[in-house]
């Protein structure tokens, strides 16, 4: 590959585009704040019960995830910059027209499936693809920084939403979340690049250029292909598990019901939200020192800590919600803290595992996993809360999962090496 003419910059470009890629997931973590923040005024309005909202949001999640092992394909194939200006367009005009909704499966297929197959390429697969392509040095703290961006977003939107859904109306929530990812399409089409040859400079970190071979293949059977060699690897699968467990315990069930668990024990929803984007400004702490800390240290047994912690957090927070204040504060600072940490470990010992570009591709598919579990979390903590009346039983098997996936965790790696078979036929091989 032939670089373009060198240009210069104040800054490496890397950083450039590290920058941009946080503005972007920043603006559009508005959509990941609405869920837990319509769930009361729909239910309100419509009469709705909360597992039939609760499916809507299931299959946003499905998608969120699923959709990324396809938008690394088309990312590889098309760019960054297309791909992720699309995304945001699409976010915008499925909130947009979420707000004329009138029956459940206009929730489901607007809320559900547009907003969920935009969001999908604004996943984690976004950053994991922008620290691969553009870092050497640094990838694990610039995967951490990026993850925190969605909790950032959320501490900025969540009590803003909460307090429009309550003061005014739920539309205004969608309008402002639209508005927000239809904000910064201009700053990602003049601003971000796809690769470092684009502006003729090296990876930042590298020693010598190493580009991956040019995607031409159907990104649709390229990531399949992704798929069929992954399932036959041990470490997939012990990364893809816990991270089932991780969507379940952290999108799907905090994100998702604890506002309405606040509602339930007295809380008002402003107050509530407001408990969960504190738990964002201790995810930007938890996920900047997990990204520094995956440089540095064992990727496993970070991966323990961190599940174990979190489960102990999850078993503890029926008593956090029915005791004082103080309780429930303990509860968001260690839960907080543990929200994204996993996310950079998890990149790092996919792309170990598989290599750099191919690893991306394939952590899309672990990362599949992890909405899949959302969605479990999702509707099942719904169906939990209708029939028994609290979500006792969902906080406290959520924690023991928790566990079961810290013990999983400290098997990647131990056996086998990576086989080296190439995703798009005729490409070389990818280490």
């Amino acid at each position: 590959m032939r670089n373009r003419a060198r240009r210069d910059y104040p800054v490496h470009y890397a950083w450039i585009v590290f920058a941009v890629t946080f503005v972007t997931l920043l603006a559009a973590a508005g959509f990941r704040s609405t869920p837990g923040v319509l769930f009361v005024p729909l239910e309100q309005e419509f009469g709705w019960s909360r597992a039939t909202i609760g499916l809507a949001v299931s299959v946003n999640l499905i998608l969120y995830g699923f959709v990324g092992p396809f938008a690394a394909a088309l990312m590889a194939r098309f760019g960054l910059r297309r791909v992720v200006a699309g995304a945001l367009l699409t976010i915008a005009t499925g909130a947009l027209l979420t707000t004329q909704i009138r029956e459940p499966w206009q929730l489901v297929l607007l809320w559900g499936v547009v907003v969920g197959l935009g969001a999908g390429c604004m996943a984690t697969i976004l950053a994991a693809t922008v620290a691969n392509r553009w870092f050497v040095a640094r990838r694990g703290l610039v995967v951490g920084v990026l993850t925190a961006a969605g909790a950032t977003g959320q501490l900025v939107f969540l009590p803003l939403l909460a307090w429009l859904a309550t003061a005014y109306d739920w539309r205004l929530v969608s309008i402002t979340t639209a508005l927000a990812a239809l904000a910064v399409i201009p700053l990602v089409l003049l601003f971000l690049r796809d690769r470092p040859s684009d502006v003729g400079q090296l990876p930042y970190g590298a020693l010598h250029d190493d580009p991956p071979p040019a995607a031409t293949g159907n990104p649709i059977a390229t990531a399949f292909r992704g798929l069929q060699l992954a399932v036959g690897r041990r470490d997939f699968w012990l990364l893809a598990i816990p991270f089932f467990v991780c969507g379940l315990s952290t999108n799907g069930l905090i994100g998702t019901h604890l506002i309405p668990a606040g509602v339930d024990h007295g809380m008002s929803e402003v107050a509530a939200a407001s408990l969960l984007a504190t738990i964002g400004i201790f995810d930007v702490i938890g996920a900047t020192l997990a990204g520094w800390l995956t440089d540095r240290r064992d990727s496993r047994k970070l991966l323990f800590a961190y599940y174990g912690l979190r489960g102990l957090s999850l078993m503890l927070l029926p008593l956090a919600l029915s005791a004082a204040n103080a309780s429930m504060i303990l509860f968001i600072v260690f839960y907080g803290l543990d929200w994204v940490a996993t996310v950079p470990p998890t990149v790092a010992l996919a792309t170990a595992s598989f290599g750099r570009e191919r690893g991306t591709m394939i952590y899309g598919w672990i990362f599949a996993s992890h909405q899949v579990g959302a969605a479990v979390a999702a509707t099942g903590a719904g169906v939990i809360r209708t029939v028994t009346g609290d979500y006792f039983l969902a906080f406290v098997s959520a924690g023991l999962l928790c566990l079961v996936a810290a013990v999983l965790s400290l098997g990647v790696g131990r056996r086998e090496e990576v086989t080296a078979t190439p995703l798009v036929p005729g490409a070389p091989l990818l280490r």
